[in-house]
Protein backbone atom coordinates (compact mmCIF):
# COMPACT_ATOMS: atom_id res chain seq x y z
CA UNK A 1 0.00 0.00 0.00
CA UNK A 2 2.74 2.30 0.73
CA UNK A 3 4.24 1.68 -2.29
CA UNK A 4 0.79 2.23 -4.71
CA UNK A 5 0.31 5.83 -2.20
CA UNK A 6 4.33 6.74 -3.48
CA UNK A 7 3.10 5.38 -7.06
CA UNK A 8 0.26 7.23 -7.10
CA UNK A 9 2.15 10.51 -5.78
CA UNK A 10 4.85 10.27 -8.45
CA UNK A 11 2.04 10.65 -11.46
CA UNK A 12 0.28 13.54 -9.65
CA UNK A 13 3.36 15.57 -9.29
CA UNK A 14 3.87 14.70 -13.10
CA UNK A 15 0.65 15.47 -14.20
CA UNK A 16 0.14 18.74 -12.36
CA UNK A 17 3.49 19.79 -13.72
CA UNK A 18 2.69 18.90 -17.59
CA UNK A 19 -0.31 20.68 -16.87
CA UNK A 20 1.00 23.76 -15.46
CA UNK A 21 3.42 23.76 -18.56
CA UNK A 22 0.52 23.32 -20.90
CA UNK A 23 -2.33 26.17 -19.80
CA UNK A 24 0.36 28.55 -17.64
CA UNK A 25 3.68 28.64 -19.48
CA UNK A 26 1.77 27.40 -23.24
CA UNK A 27 4.90 25.61 -23.28
CA UNK A 28 3.68 21.73 -23.20
CA UNK A 29 6.70 19.16 -22.39
CA UNK A 30 4.31 15.89 -23.51
CA UNK A 31 1.79 14.78 -25.92
CA UNK A 32 -1.94 14.98 -25.45
CA UNK A 33 -1.64 11.49 -26.10
CA UNK A 34 1.15 10.50 -23.66
CA UNK A 35 -0.41 12.70 -21.06
CA UNK A 36 -3.72 10.96 -21.53
CA UNK A 37 -2.00 7.86 -20.44
CA UNK A 38 -0.38 9.33 -17.68
CA UNK A 39 -4.58 10.47 -16.39
CA UNK A 40 -5.87 6.91 -17.04
CA UNK A 41 -3.01 5.37 -14.70
CA UNK A 42 -3.96 7.92 -12.15
CA UNK A 43 -7.65 7.66 -12.68
CA UNK A 44 -6.97 3.24 -12.39
CA UNK A 45 -5.20 3.26 -9.02
CA UNK A 46 -7.45 5.54 -7.34
CA UNK A 47 -10.62 3.68 -8.41
CA UNK A 48 -8.42 0.65 -7.09
CA UNK A 49 -7.95 2.43 -3.87
CA UNK A 50 -10.75 5.19 -3.42
CA UNK A 51 -9.22 6.42 0.01
CA UNK A 52 -6.45 7.91 -1.39
CA UNK A 53 -8.31 9.88 -3.63
CA UNK A 54 -7.94 13.79 -2.10
CA UNK A 55 -9.57 16.89 -3.70
CA UNK A 56 -6.53 17.98 -5.17
CA UNK A 57 -5.99 15.22 -7.16
CA UNK A 58 -5.96 16.04 -11.49
CA UNK A 59 -8.34 13.49 -11.51
CA UNK A 60 -10.76 15.53 -9.62
CA UNK A 61 -10.84 18.54 -12.24
CA UNK A 62 -13.53 16.56 -14.72
CA UNK A 63 -16.05 17.64 -12.70
CA UNK A 64 -18.23 14.55 -12.03
CA UNK A 65 -19.79 15.94 -8.51
CA UNK A 66 -23.24 17.56 -9.22
CA UNK A 67 -24.13 20.72 -7.26
CA UNK A 68 -27.70 21.07 -6.43
CA UNK A 69 -27.27 25.13 -6.11
CA UNK A 70 -24.56 27.55 -4.78
CA UNK A 71 -23.61 28.80 -1.23
CA UNK A 72 -23.75 32.94 -0.72
CA UNK A 73 -20.07 33.07 0.91
CA UNK A 74 -19.02 36.35 2.74
CA UNK A 75 -15.71 37.98 0.90
CA UNK A 76 -13.08 38.84 3.98
CA UNK A 77 -12.05 42.00 1.87
CA UNK A 78 -14.80 43.25 -0.14
CA UNK A 79 -14.67 43.11 -3.87
CA UNK A 80 -14.94 46.49 -4.92
CA UNK A 81 -15.04 47.55 -8.92
CA UNK A 82 -13.10 50.28 -10.52
CA UNK A 83 -13.77 53.99 -11.50
CA UNK A 84 -13.50 54.10 -15.67
CA UNK A 85 -12.17 56.37 -17.13
CA UNK A 86 -11.90 56.75 -21.71
CA UNK A 87 -9.31 59.66 -22.49
CA UNK A 88 -5.93 60.27 -21.57
CA UNK A 89 -6.74 63.85 -19.53
CA UNK A 90 -8.42 61.63 -17.48
CA UNK A 91 -5.67 59.30 -17.09
CA UNK A 92 -3.44 62.31 -16.79
CA UNK A 93 -5.95 64.11 -13.99
CA UNK A 94 -5.79 60.63 -11.82
CA UNK A 95 -1.78 60.48 -11.83
CA UNK A 96 -2.04 64.30 -10.93
CA UNK A 97 -4.41 63.07 -8.00
CA UNK A 98 -2.10 60.50 -6.73
CA UNK A 99 0.66 62.75 -6.92
CA UNK A 100 -1.18 65.78 -4.78
CA UNK A 101 -2.78 62.68 -2.32
CA UNK A 102 0.64 61.30 -1.53
CA UNK A 103 2.38 64.45 -1.87
CA UNK A 104 5.14 62.98 -4.11
CA UNK A 105 6.14 62.44 -7.75
CA UNK A 106 8.37 59.38 -6.62
CA UNK A 107 5.75 56.42 -7.01
CA UNK A 108 5.23 53.85 -9.36
CA UNK A 109 1.98 52.61 -11.58
CA UNK A 110 1.45 48.91 -12.78
CA UNK A 111 -0.23 48.87 -15.64
CA UNK A 112 -1.78 45.76 -16.74
CA UNK A 113 -4.38 44.51 -19.18
CA UNK A 114 -8.10 44.50 -18.31
CA UNK A 115 -9.81 41.24 -18.82
CA UNK A 116 -13.25 41.27 -19.92
CA UNK A 117 -14.64 38.19 -17.86
CA UNK A 118 -15.93 37.24 -14.80
CA UNK A 119 -14.32 37.92 -11.26
CA UNK A 120 -13.43 35.46 -9.10
CA UNK A 121 -11.39 35.14 -5.95
CA UNK A 122 -9.42 31.93 -5.23
CA UNK A 123 -8.59 30.57 -1.40
CA UNK A 124 -5.65 28.38 -0.40
CA UNK A 125 -5.19 27.02 2.54
CA UNK A 126 -1.87 25.16 3.34
CA UNK A 127 -1.29 25.34 -0.99
CA UNK A 128 -4.34 23.17 -1.49
CA UNK A 129 -7.63 24.88 -3.47
CA UNK A 130 -10.34 25.41 -0.84
CA UNK A 131 -12.65 27.86 -2.22
CA UNK A 132 -13.76 29.76 -5.25
CA UNK A 133 -16.00 32.52 -4.58
CA UNK A 134 -17.89 34.87 -6.90
CA UNK A 135 -17.45 38.65 -7.18
CA UNK A 136 -21.26 39.21 -6.52
CA UNK A 137 -22.25 42.11 -5.14
CA UNK A 138 -18.78 42.37 -3.75
CA UNK A 139 -19.79 41.53 -0.05
CA UNK A 140 -20.83 38.10 -0.82
CA UNK A 141 -20.71 35.88 -3.96
CA UNK A 142 -21.68 32.79 -4.82
CA UNK A 143 -19.16 29.64 -3.86
CA UNK A 144 -18.38 28.07 -7.08
CA UNK A 145 -15.39 25.68 -5.77
CA UNK A 146 -16.68 22.55 -7.78
CA UNK A 147 -16.49 24.06 -10.74
CA UNK A 148 -13.19 26.23 -10.79
CA UNK A 149 -11.41 22.81 -9.86
CA UNK A 150 -12.51 22.02 -13.20
CA UNK A 151 -10.27 24.69 -14.52
CA UNK A 152 -6.66 23.51 -15.82
CA UNK A 153 -4.85 26.53 -15.56
CA UNK A 154 -6.15 27.24 -12.00
CA UNK A 155 -3.41 24.78 -9.87
CA UNK A 156 -5.26 22.40 -7.06
CA UNK A 157 -2.06 22.90 -5.30
CA UNK A 158 0.23 25.53 -5.62
CA UNK A 159 3.78 25.13 -6.70
CA UNK A 160 7.13 25.23 -4.09
CA UNK A 161 7.28 25.36 -0.22
CA UNK A 162 7.48 28.95 0.53
CA UNK A 163 3.63 30.36 -0.18
CA UNK A 164 1.48 31.70 2.68
CA UNK A 165 -0.30 29.12 4.82
CA UNK A 166 -3.59 31.12 3.73
CA UNK A 167 -3.37 32.79 0.57
CA UNK A 168 -6.26 34.76 -1.17
CA UNK A 169 -6.12 35.81 -4.53
CA UNK A 170 -7.99 37.33 -7.45
CA UNK A 171 -8.68 37.31 -11.00
CA UNK A 172 -10.72 36.38 -13.77
CA UNK A 173 -12.13 33.54 -15.27
CA UNK A 174 -12.50 33.84 -19.04
CA UNK A 175 -13.27 32.02 -22.14
CA UNK A 176 -10.76 32.16 -24.84
CA UNK A 177 -11.66 33.10 -28.21
CA UNK A 178 -11.18 29.65 -29.68
CA UNK A 179 -13.54 27.74 -27.36
CA UNK A 180 -16.17 30.74 -27.63
CA UNK A 181 -16.25 30.32 -31.64
CA UNK A 182 -16.63 26.28 -31.16
CA UNK A 183 -19.22 26.63 -28.24
CA UNK A 184 -21.52 28.82 -30.40
CA UNK A 185 -20.97 26.80 -33.55
CA UNK A 186 -22.45 23.71 -31.42
CA UNK A 187 -25.17 26.19 -29.82
CA UNK A 188 -25.95 26.98 -33.55
CA UNK A 189 -26.33 23.35 -35.42
CA UNK A 190 -28.24 22.37 -31.96
CA UNK A 191 -31.10 25.68 -32.74
CA UNK A 192 -29.99 27.24 -29.68
CA UNK A 193 -29.58 31.03 -28.85
CA UNK A 194 -25.49 32.21 -29.07
CA UNK A 195 -23.95 33.79 -26.62
CA UNK A 196 -23.33 37.65 -27.29
CA UNK A 197 -20.03 37.24 -26.08
CA UNK A 198 -17.16 35.57 -24.41
CA UNK A 199 -18.12 37.18 -21.13
CA UNK A 200 -21.25 36.23 -21.31
CA UNK A 201 -20.58 33.00 -22.05
CA UNK A 202 -18.02 32.43 -19.22
CA UNK A 203 -20.45 34.00 -16.73
CA UNK A 204 -23.34 31.30 -18.08
CA UNK A 205 -20.82 28.60 -17.89
CA UNK A 206 -19.61 29.38 -14.40
CA UNK A 207 -23.00 29.19 -12.87
CA UNK A 208 -24.12 26.02 -14.73
CA UNK A 209 -25.00 23.56 -11.54
CA UNK A 210 -23.16 20.77 -13.33
CA UNK A 211 -19.71 20.88 -13.13
CA UNK A 212 -19.01 18.37 -16.01
CA UNK A 213 -20.38 20.90 -18.53
CA UNK A 214 -18.18 23.42 -17.21
CA UNK A 215 -15.43 20.72 -17.59
CA UNK A 216 -16.48 20.75 -21.15
CA UNK A 217 -15.99 24.78 -22.13
CA UNK A 218 -12.19 25.09 -21.24
CA UNK A 219 -12.14 27.79 -19.36
CA UNK A 220 -9.41 30.15 -18.49
CA UNK A 221 -8.53 32.60 -15.89
CA UNK A 222 -5.51 35.19 -14.88
CA UNK A 223 -5.17 36.36 -11.12
CA UNK A 224 -4.36 39.94 -10.53
CA UNK A 225 -4.61 40.80 -7.07
CA UNK A 226 -3.56 39.82 -3.40
CA UNK A 227 -5.41 41.25 -0.91
CA UNK A 228 -4.08 41.42 2.72
CA UNK A 229 -1.37 39.41 3.32
CA UNK A 230 1.25 41.87 5.48
CA UNK A 231 4.55 39.86 4.93
CA UNK A 232 4.03 39.57 1.21
CA UNK A 233 6.48 42.11 -0.41
CA UNK A 234 4.91 45.59 -0.70
CA UNK A 235 5.21 45.73 -4.36
CA UNK A 236 1.80 44.80 -5.94
CA UNK A 237 4.28 44.04 -8.75
CA UNK A 238 6.47 41.83 -7.12
CA UNK A 239 3.65 39.70 -5.21
CA UNK A 240 2.30 38.99 -8.75
CA UNK A 241 5.90 37.77 -9.71
CA UNK A 242 5.65 35.50 -6.27
CA UNK A 243 2.19 34.04 -7.44
CA UNK A 244 3.80 33.07 -10.61
CA UNK A 245 6.13 31.29 -8.98
CA UNK A 246 3.55 29.58 -6.96
CA UNK A 247 1.84 28.37 -10.29
CA UNK A 248 -0.92 30.84 -10.65
CA UNK A 249 -1.11 32.09 -13.86
CA UNK A 250 -0.39 36.06 -14.25
CA UNK A 251 -0.66 38.61 -17.17
CA UNK A 252 2.62 38.90 -19.41
CA UNK A 253 0.83 42.02 -20.28
CA UNK A 254 2.29 43.76 -17.04
CA UNK A 255 4.62 46.93 -16.83
CA UNK A 256 6.18 49.16 -14.10
CA UNK A 257 5.78 52.99 -15.35
CA UNK A 258 7.81 55.66 -13.83
CA UNK A 259 5.92 58.32 -15.62
CA UNK A 260 3.19 59.62 -17.40
CA UNK A 261 4.68 59.09 -20.83
CA UNK A 262 5.35 55.44 -19.77
CA UNK A 263 1.48 54.57 -19.22
CA UNK A 264 0.98 56.47 -22.47
CA UNK A 265 3.10 54.56 -24.26
CA UNK A 266 2.12 51.30 -22.71
CA UNK A 267 -1.67 52.08 -23.50
CA UNK A 268 -0.56 53.17 -26.79
CA UNK A 269 0.97 49.80 -27.78
CA UNK A 270 -1.77 47.36 -26.42
CA UNK A 271 -4.53 49.10 -27.91
CA UNK A 272 -3.38 48.00 -31.10
CA UNK A 273 -1.31 44.78 -29.84
CA UNK A 274 -5.06 43.44 -27.88
CA UNK A 275 -6.24 42.53 -31.11
CA UNK A 276 -3.92 39.93 -31.51
CA UNK A 277 -5.03 38.01 -27.79
CA UNK A 278 -6.65 35.17 -27.44
CA UNK A 279 -9.18 36.74 -25.06
CA UNK A 280 -11.26 39.15 -24.70
CA UNK A 281 -9.91 42.28 -23.20
CA UNK A 282 -11.25 45.88 -22.87
CA UNK A 283 -8.91 48.07 -21.58
CA UNK A 284 -5.58 49.09 -19.16
CA UNK A 285 -6.05 48.64 -15.41
CA UNK A 286 -3.56 51.49 -13.44
CA UNK A 287 -2.68 50.23 -9.61
CA UNK A 288 -0.19 52.38 -7.63
CA UNK A 289 2.82 49.63 -6.66
CA UNK A 290 2.93 50.42 -3.26
CA UNK A 291 0.85 48.43 -0.97
CA UNK A 292 1.75 51.21 1.45
CA UNK A 293 0.63 53.96 -0.50
CA UNK A 294 -2.40 52.04 -1.49
CA UNK A 295 -3.74 51.67 1.77
CA UNK A 296 -2.79 55.72 2.35
CA UNK A 297 -4.71 56.67 -0.60
CA UNK A 298 -7.61 54.31 0.65
CA UNK A 299 -11.15 54.24 -1.04
CA UNK A 300 -14.53 56.28 -1.55
CA UNK A 301 -17.60 53.96 -0.68
CA UNK A 302 -17.40 51.96 -4.24
CA UNK A 303 -14.07 52.20 -5.50
CA UNK A 304 -10.28 52.10 -4.89
CA UNK A 305 -8.03 55.97 -5.07
CA UNK A 306 -5.31 54.05 -5.76
CA UNK A 307 -6.44 52.21 -9.01
CA UNK A 308 -8.56 53.60 -12.38
CA UNK A 309 -9.56 51.25 -15.59
CA UNK A 310 -8.77 52.98 -18.74
CA UNK A 311 -11.20 51.36 -21.03
CA UNK A 312 -10.50 51.13 -24.82
CA UNK A 313 -12.88 52.51 -27.44
CA UNK A 314 -14.92 50.02 -29.33
CA UNK A 315 -13.57 50.16 -33.14
CA UNK A 316 -16.06 50.79 -35.71
CA UNK A 317 -16.57 51.02 -39.09
CA UNK A 318 -19.21 52.03 -41.61
CA UNK A 319 -19.91 50.22 -44.45
CA UNK A 320 -23.21 49.18 -46.85
CA UNK A 321 -26.17 46.81 -45.91
CA UNK A 322 -26.98 44.45 -48.45
CA UNK A 323 -29.78 41.87 -47.54
CA UNK A 324 -31.01 40.35 -44.55
CA UNK A 325 -31.30 36.66 -44.12
CA UNK A 326 -33.58 34.62 -41.73
CA UNK A 327 -31.89 31.53 -40.28
CA UNK A 328 -34.26 28.74 -38.95
CA UNK A 329 -32.63 26.99 -36.48
CA UNK A 330 -33.68 23.50 -34.38
CA UNK A 331 -36.29 24.90 -31.84
CA UNK A 332 -37.60 26.65 -35.10
CA UNK A 333 -36.37 30.20 -33.78
CA UNK A 334 -35.98 32.27 -37.09
CA UNK A 335 -32.40 34.47 -36.27
CA UNK A 336 -31.63 37.46 -38.44
CA UNK A 337 -28.02 38.10 -39.87
CA UNK A 338 -27.50 41.39 -41.80
CA UNK A 339 -24.97 40.95 -45.30
CA UNK A 340 -22.60 43.73 -45.72
CA UNK A 341 -20.02 45.24 -48.05
CA UNK A 342 -16.53 43.74 -46.97
CA UNK A 343 -14.79 45.81 -44.07
CA UNK A 344 -12.38 45.76 -41.83
CA UNK A 345 -12.46 45.68 -38.24
CA UNK A 346 -10.19 44.72 -35.18
CA UNK A 347 -7.95 43.18 -37.47
CA UNK A 348 -10.34 40.44 -39.09
CA UNK A 349 -12.62 41.18 -42.62
CA UNK A 350 -16.76 41.63 -41.31
CA UNK A 351 -18.95 40.80 -44.07
CA UNK A 352 -22.15 39.61 -41.53
CA UNK A 353 -23.38 41.02 -38.62
CA UNK A 354 -26.30 40.22 -35.79
CA UNK A 355 -29.77 41.61 -35.88
CA UNK A 356 -31.13 39.89 -32.95
CA UNK A 357 -34.33 40.15 -33.62
CA UNK A 358 -37.55 41.94 -34.84
CA UNK A 359 -37.54 44.35 -31.82
CA UNK A 360 -34.06 45.34 -32.65
CA UNK A 361 -34.56 45.74 -36.24
CA UNK A 362 -37.56 48.15 -35.90
CA UNK A 363 -35.67 50.23 -32.94
CA UNK A 364 -33.17 50.48 -35.88
CA UNK A 365 -35.67 51.78 -38.44
CA UNK A 366 -32.98 49.74 -40.93
CA UNK A 367 -33.50 50.01 -44.61
CA UNK A 368 -31.89 47.87 -47.01
CA UNK A 369 -28.85 50.21 -48.75
CA UNK A 370 -28.94 52.11 -45.86
CA UNK A 371 -25.21 53.05 -43.99
CA UNK A 372 -24.51 50.83 -40.93
CA UNK A 373 -22.39 50.96 -38.43
CA UNK A 374 -20.71 47.95 -37.36
CA UNK A 375 -18.70 47.02 -34.03
CA UNK A 376 -17.37 44.09 -32.55
CA UNK A 377 -19.24 43.23 -29.21
CA UNK A 378 -16.97 42.04 -26.56
CA UNK A 379 -14.40 42.37 -29.10
CA UNK A 380 -16.13 39.12 -31.50
CA UNK A 381 -19.37 39.22 -32.48
CA UNK A 382 -20.01 41.98 -35.26
CA UNK A 383 -23.18 44.00 -34.47
CA UNK A 384 -24.76 46.90 -36.61
CA UNK A 385 -24.89 49.69 -33.44
CA UNK A 386 -26.23 52.62 -35.40
CA UNK A 387 -27.81 53.94 -38.85
CA UNK A 388 -26.59 57.31 -41.09
CA UNK A 389 -30.01 57.87 -41.97
CA UNK A 390 -28.73 61.07 -43.70
CA UNK A 391 -27.05 58.98 -45.96
CA UNK A 392 -30.20 56.91 -46.74
CA UNK A 393 -30.84 56.78 -51.11
CA UNK A 394 -34.54 57.62 -51.42
CA UNK A 395 -37.04 54.47 -52.65
CA UNK A 396 -35.05 51.88 -49.96
CA UNK A 397 -37.21 49.67 -48.96
CA UNK A 398 -37.41 48.99 -45.10
CA UNK A 399 -36.41 46.05 -43.72
CA UNK A 400 -39.73 43.67 -42.59
CA UNK A 401 -39.41 40.29 -40.03
CA UNK A 402 -41.15 37.76 -42.43
CA UNK A 403 -44.98 36.30 -41.37
CA UNK A 404 -43.81 32.96 -42.86
CA UNK A 405 -41.24 30.42 -42.37
CA UNK A 406 -38.61 31.48 -45.12
CA UNK A 407 -37.74 27.78 -45.37
CA UNK A 408 -41.40 25.97 -45.53
CA UNK A 409 -43.85 28.91 -45.62
CA UNK A 410 -45.66 28.00 -42.23
CA UNK A 411 -46.66 30.46 -39.80
CA UNK A 412 -44.44 32.37 -37.58
CA UNK A 413 -45.55 32.55 -34.32
CA UNK A 414 -44.37 35.04 -31.46
CA UNK A 415 -45.35 34.16 -28.05
CA UNK A 416 -46.20 37.37 -25.49
CA UNK A 417 -43.04 38.08 -23.53
CA UNK A 418 -40.65 36.76 -25.98
CA UNK A 419 -38.52 38.37 -28.40
CA UNK A 420 -37.63 35.45 -30.95
CA UNK A 421 -40.33 34.40 -33.74
CA UNK A 422 -40.82 30.52 -34.24
CA UNK A 423 -41.86 28.68 -36.91
CA UNK A 424 -44.71 26.20 -36.12
CA UNK A 425 -43.58 23.35 -38.58
CA UNK A 426 -41.92 21.81 -36.07
CA UNK A 427 -42.74 17.91 -38.11
CA UNK A 428 -41.55 19.21 -41.77
CA UNK A 429 -39.54 22.15 -41.83
CA UNK A 430 -36.21 21.10 -43.52
CA UNK A 431 -33.56 23.32 -41.47
CA UNK A 432 -35.49 21.74 -38.12
CA UNK A 433 -35.39 18.40 -39.63
CA UNK A 434 -31.31 18.64 -40.47
CA UNK A 435 -30.87 20.06 -36.80
CA UNK A 436 -32.35 18.09 -34.96
CA UNK A 437 -30.91 15.14 -36.58
CA UNK A 438 -27.51 16.63 -36.43
CA UNK A 439 -27.73 17.47 -32.70
CA UNK A 440 -29.04 13.44 -31.91
CA UNK A 441 -25.64 12.97 -33.81
CA UNK A 442 -23.47 15.07 -31.42
CA UNK A 443 -21.83 13.91 -28.80
CA UNK A 444 -24.15 15.10 -26.30
CA UNK A 445 -26.86 13.09 -27.81
CA UNK A 446 -25.94 9.28 -29.64
CA UNK A 447 -22.88 10.30 -29.91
Amino acid sequence: MERIEEQIQQLRQEIEAHNYAYYVLSSPTISDYDFDQLLKQLERLEQEHPDLITPDSPTQRVGRDRTEGFTQVAHRYPMLSLANTYSYDEVREFYQRVAKDLGHEDFTIVAELKYDGLSISLLYEGGRLTRAVTRGDGLMGDDVTANVRTIRSIPLRLRGDDYPDELEVRGEILLPFEEFDRLNAERHRAGLPLFANPRNAASGTLKQLDPSIVAERHLDAFLYFVPGQTQMSDSHFERLQQCKSWGLKVSHAIKRCHSLEDIFAFLEHWDVARHDAPVATDGVVLKVDSITEQEELGYTAKTPRWAIAYKFQAEQAKTTLRSVDFQVGRTGAVTPVANLDAVALSGTTVRRASLHNADFIEALDLHLLDQVFVEKGGEIIPKIVGVAKDERPSGTLPVTFPTLCPACGSTLHRSEGEAAYYCTNAASCPPQQTARLEHFCGRKAAD
